[in-house]
């Protein structure tokens, strides 16, 4: 019986009911009186009022090594206000002597006397025979009954007539608050585990692929058919060992299979395999037919096949014919867990291990868990504790029993749990409820069709390119209107556009692979700003003296260290048994120093021959065959170009000229041979900066000489200082981000828009005011907000768009020259200028594309990047397969053709030796190893490609 348990406070009373008379054997030997009167004395616990309810362990038949109960789990039961009693022995199989149940606080004694003090019995295997059964007459017994099946309905039957309460823990319905007390998932997951270590046991061979002296030996292949709960550890375990594992369920779970590292078997035939409860439903006469056709062609090709399919109540369906296991490779392992119920494979014997005369062997032991004993009956007993505790919540051994009967008595609104697992109650059987619907899966999302593609208007094509043309004409026709007058500034229009137009068609035929060198070779000829300088020297303002020579310093550390460094990343390109001569391009170079030195009519022309050498340079990096011979046209080019400038100075002028540019020079080479090819980002963007310093200062220093010249040197000055502004500092905080000494992260402040906006708006006003009036406080203020501007428009992009960033700089190093050009009238500083500008422009739209990065969003500072909030929550991560070092070794050991695609964590790691010596390693084992680029891999486009040629992979090897 039970008693109510008073609501404290209140005086020291207790409250008897008595619900069922007839269920209380105490009656017998005490009286009303004499229960009042216990119930007045002082009680041990507070929730306890008669004797605490007694769980009984008997030891399993013969053949079960499990036990239902095991101390750790007990100590719970306890604690809860159960009695625990053990028979002597239940868990020595299981590897739990008595002392340890005894030590958790368990009564152990004889069989007897457990089965007269206990209440509740927990088992594996439940007694079957009537007369075992009788022992427990009025008792309630949970254990492994499989009420479903025919051995499972006789037990049934035999507990109704014993009148003994039977629950079935394999009768737990299949949903979300019933997964902890499922004995079934938890004891198949140990017979899916277990599975692969016998087959491996069996299986002669390695399971992973290995590489040895003795010879290369291929992974295991296994084929597991059945992915539930002992399928998916099979796989698990499969992977673990490293073989190659597919996997085939008749329910489409194909997500599940490869997130396990496997792959999925898909047989050619469309039918929904999912069925009631969970479990999966048989399949039609035409499925089968595809389904054997298909398995037979796997057989052929695994060493071990391990089965889980079985259908609840209902023999297990057969998926390996006779005619497939006669085609198996001789030293193959079949492991059939769905034995019990026939096996899945044709020639099973349940309980027995067979080898057919072809070689293959055959497992159909039933006893999966039990070859695990010790972690099947934690987990066993685990579930019982779970299974208590889902009935009893709240009271522990006080609730259990009533809680039973009321789950019972509520029908239908009772809990779906209780009235699916108890069997038979006061001699009746009970029928198990329909097994709840489980939610079901997501339908998988049908690819989205792809939008068509309207053709291409022709209309709309011809009127893009006549207006892109009418408006490309319309601006030149208003620079020639600024230009009227000056003839030497029409000619520089002329040759800006020419260039312009030249570096357009050349860019767009490099190779990605080649956009590094691409970038160092420009930059090292947009050092060129040194002929601005040059110019400027000799004059009898010491201010413009100042500023000229240390253009031309930083020029030249720019032009020396910028084709050290192409230099130095071209030569990784060669092939040692390939001769090369490209050196011998240095003779043009050679004729154009010493042309205008011996005629000084030769100067113009000289600069003629400097720009198209300059031109000729980038033409020449298309491809790997002419590119070695690029960084020498350019070395050419602009030596020419300098030569030409020099001997038009006044000779007074020449040695201090000849001293700056060794000094700048010293330092170039300096920096350049030491530079490593993961230094080249921050390096390049170093190099720039330079650049822009030198069109700066040389803007100031211009205008310094010519205060009153006409319109056109008036906006060209406040062009070049304004580019140079943003070009210097914007390279500066470019170099901080690579180079670690500032956050990759975007600056993002609060209005960065309205601060560009606004900076811009003030730019605009200085230029009109430096227009209208020439006063030098509008180049100095321009010098600085122009610094300002570069800091946040670079400052607001992350680091992932650095590449972006770099070729938009390296562009804007161009229009500096450009500036310059007509700043000085130097067609040479035009072309050059025009050249890179354009070819900058172009390699930004092109990194831009291969990013999916808006151009405009770079260009301008993240325009269309909202400002992170204050405490805005970051993006979780997106799902992703994780692969293991073993796992990732297995794969390319059994591969046939290998694509490595590398990214900045290879530089960062300084990898690309051992990628190198990997891919040698699969190249030499026979196996096809090429590498696959994307554009913008890494922190400078071509980065990759440097750092594999670096390593000596050869440029055949790498796709783009």
């Amino acid at each position: 019986g039970t008693l109510a348990r008073p609501a404290p406070p209140g005086p020291l009373r207790r409250c008897v009911r008595f619900p069922r008379w007839r269920a209380m054997p105490v009656m017998s030997r005490l009286s009303l009186p004499g229960l009042m009167a216990r119930a007045r004395r002082p009680l041990m616990h507070q929730s306890i009022f008669l004797r605490p309810l007694t769980v009984g362990v008997i030891r399993e038949p013969p053949g079960e090594k499990r036990v239902a109960m095991v101390p750790a789990v007990a100590k719970a039961f306890i604690k809860e206000g159960y009695k625990v009693h053990m028979e002597k022995g239940a868990g020595k199989d299981a590897g739990f002597p008595d002392s340890e149940y005894e030590a958790a606080g368990c009564v152990v004694t004889d069989r007897g006397a457990v089965i007269n003090d206990g209440k509740v019995f927990f088992s594996i295997t439940p007694p079957s025979k009537e007369e075992e059964l009788a022992k427990f007459s009025g008792k309630t017994i949970v254990g492994w009954v499989g009420r479903l099946i025919p051995s499972g309905k006789e037990i049934v039957e035999a507990a109704r007539k014993a009148n003994v309460q039977l629950i079935d823990t394999t009768a737990v319905p299949r949903i979300t608050i019933a997964q902890k007390l499922d004995v079934l998932s938890s004891q198949a997951k140990l017979a899916g585990h277990r599975a692969v270590l016998e087959a491996a046991y069996e299986f002669q061979r390695f399971h992973a692929p290995e590489i040895t002296a003795a010879g290369k030996y291929p992974p295991a292949h296994t084929m597991v058919l059945g992915c539930g709960v002992a399928g998916l550890a099979a796989m698990g375990t499969s992977k673990a060992l490293g073989a190659q594992v597919r996997a085939w369920d008749v329910r489409d779970v194909s997500d599940q299979v490869q997130s396990m590292g496997a792959s999925w078997i898909k047989v050619d035939f469309e039918e929904d395999g999912a069925g009631a409860g969970g479990y999966a439903k048989e399949s039609s006469k035409e499925f089968l037919e595809a389904q054997r056709a298909t398995f037979h062609k796997h057989c052929k090709e695994c060493d071990i096949i391990i089965t889980t399919a079985a259908i609840p109540g209902r023999p297990s369906p057969k998926l390996i014919e006779e005619y497939m296991v006669k085609d198996m490779k001789p030293g193959s392992v079949i492991v059939d867990l769905a034995a019990l119920g026939g096996g899945n494979c044709a020639l099973t014997q349940p309980g027995r291990r067979i080898v057919t005369d072809n070689g293959v062997t055959i497992l159909g032991y039933t006893d999966g868990p039990g070859r695990m004993a010790s972690q099947a009956s934690q987990m066993y007993a685990q579930n019982m504790f779970n299974l208590v505790k889902h009935i009893a919540p709240k009271g522990g051994a006080d609730t259990l029993l009533p809680n039973i009967d009321e789950h019972l008595a509520k029908g239908e609104e009772g809990d779906i749990v209780t009235r699916s697992i108890v069997c038979c109650k006061d001699g009746k059987a009970l029928e198990m409820p329909p097994p709840p619907q489980p939610t079901p899966p997501k339908p998988k999302k049908a690819p989205a069709a792809k939008k068509e593609v309207a053709p291409p208007d022709p209309f709309k094509e011809s009127m893009t390119k006549a207006l892109t043309i009418t408006g490309a004409s319309a601006g030149v026709l208003g620079m020639g209107m600024g230009c009227a007058g000056s003839p030497a500034m029409l000619a520089n229009l002329g040759t800006f556009t020419l260039a312009g137009a030249a570096g357009y068609q050349v860019v767009w035929g490099v190779a990605h692979a080649l956009h590094t060198p691409l970038m160092s070779v420009t930059n090292a000829i947009s050092g060129t700003t040194a002929i601005g300088g040059l110019m400027l020297l000799g004059t009898d303002n010491i201010g413009v003296n100042l500023l000229a020579g240390s253009a031309v310093v930083v020029s030249a550390v720019n032009i020396v260290g910028g084709f050290v460094v192409s230099q130095r990343m071209l030569d990784l390109f060669k092939k040692p048994d390939v001769p090369e001569h490209s050196h011998l391009l240095l003779a043009p170079g050679a004729m154009l120093v010493a042309a205008p030195f011996m005629d000084s009519s030769l100067v113009p022309a000289t600069g003629v021959i400097s720009s198209l050498l300059c031109i000729g340079s980038i033409g020449a990096l298309a491809n790997m065959k002419t590119a070695f011979g690029g960084a020498y046209m350019g070395m050419s080019g602009v030596a020419g170009g300098l030569a030409a400038t020099l001997a038009a100075m006044p000779p007074a002028a020449l040695p201090a000229a000849g001293a700056l540019m060794a000094v700048g020079g010293a330092g170039g080479a300096v920096v350049g041979k030491q530079v490593s090819p993961m230094a080249l980002p921050q390096t390049v963007a170093a190099f720039h900066s330079l650049v822009g310093l030198a069109a700066m200062i040389t803007s100031i220093a211009s205008h310094m000489l010519h205060p009153n010249a006409g319109s056109m040197h008036l906006g060209a000055s406040i062009l070049g200082d304004y580019i140079g502004g943003v070009t210097l500092t914007g390279s500066l905080v470019a170099f901080a981000k690579l180079n670690g000494n500032m956050a990759s992260t975007p600056m993002n402040l609060p209005g960065k828009n309205l601060i560009n906006a606004g900076m811009l708006a003030a730019q605009l006003g200085l230029g009109a005011s430096f227009l209208s009036t020439g006063g030098m406080a509008e180049l100095v203020a321009t010098a600085a907000l122009s610094s300002a501007m570069g800091v946040h428009l670079v400052g607001s992009v992350g680091g992932g768009d650095m590449p972006c960033c770099i070729t938009i700089l390296n562009s804007y190093s161009g229009w500096a020259l450009v500036a310059e050009g007509f700043l000085l009238d130097s067609p040479t500083l035009t072309a050059v200028g025009s050249l890179i500008g354009f070819s900058g422009a172009i390699l930004t739209k092109i990194m831009c594309d291969a990013m999916n990065r808006d151009i405009m969003n770079v260009i301008f500072g993240g325009i269309s990047v909202p400002a992170k909030k204050p405490g805005a929550i970051e993006e979780a991560p997106k799902v992703h397969i994780e692969a293991s070092v073993d796992s990732a070794a297995a794969t390319l050991a059994a591969a046939k053709s290998v694509v490595i695609v590398p990214g900045y964590g290879m530089a960062v790691a300084r990898a690309q030796q051992t990628v190198a010596d990997l891919a040698n390693a699969l190249r030499a084992g026979g196996v096809q190893c090429r590498f696959g680029i994307h554009p913008v891999a890494g922190r400078m486009p071509g980065q990759m490609n440097v750092l594999l040629a670096e390593a000596g992979v050869p440029h055949e090897w790498v796709l783009e």
